[in-house]
């Protein structure tokens, strides 16, 4: 049975938070990846900062508690958790550019096989601008992708992006519900393949040459 949106996300944010680990301080960007802080395992402890200036970002509040004077990046109302704390965009620009932040998890319109980005603008469509992305994809120590791994059938990784570019060749690994993927100097190593593929599914759904070791992985839900 194909899983439902619902399901794809979960799976994709299950797996990225395996790649968190205690004590780093985390970016998640917004949409998807605000879902990784749900799947969090147990005994790691991973701190959150939005680039609006809070550190310490605990889980979304329940429907009626909102106190839309405390919101992520995003707009989207948060809580902050015993000892978190607030501050000014500069600090947290500091912080970010200053290369304090362990990962950033983003969203992708295109990657492509050298680690550029492209997940801020399609052209001839309004956007509000690129927000902090630049910033945290060259002041981020890991830079993970975690989308869907198609959009309604075409490859969002590619060998060349075509959308502007967010920024150039940062990006360090891909996770998609289909397959963890490795961004290496020698091209895209598939590294995982998730729990509904085969490893002819992802080549056939990535738009981009795969190097493909003889120990692949399946991560499951």
């Amino acid at each position: 049975m194909a899983m439902d949106k619902k399901q794809v996300k979960e799976v994709i944010a299950k797996r990225v938070a395996l790649e968190l680990h205690d004590g780093d301080l985390v970016n998640l960007g917004i949409g998807l990846p605000t879902m990784v802080a749900n799947f969090i395992p147990e005994g790691t402890e991973v701190f959150f900062q939005s680039e609006n200036g809070l550190i310490g970002l605990g889980p979304a509040p329940a429907e009626g508690e909102e106190d839309w004077n405390l919101t992520n990046a995003g707009g989207m109302p948060v809580t902050l958790l015993t000892g978190g704390c607030y501050f000014d965009s500069a600090t947290s620009f500091g912080i970010i550019r200053g290369g304090h932040v362990a990962a950033t998890v983003l969203g992708a319109l295109q990657v492509d096989a050298r680690g550029n980005l492209a997940n801020w603008k399609i052209p001839g469509k309004m956007v509000p601008g690129m927000g902090g992305a630049m910033d945290l994809t060259v002041g981020a120590k890991k830079v993970i992708i975690a989308m869907v791994h198609t959009q309604k059938g075409a490859h969002k990784i590619l060998k060349e992006c075509t959308l502007p570019l967010t920024a150039k060749e940062q990006v360090n690994m891909i996770i998609t519900e289909m397959a963890v993927i490795e961004v290496t100097p020698e091209g895209l190593v598939l590294k995982e393949i998730g729990p509904e593929a085969t490893i002819e599914d992802v080549v056939a759904a990535t738009g981009a040459d795969l190097i493909i070791p003889e120990d692949i992985k399946q991560f499951g839900l």
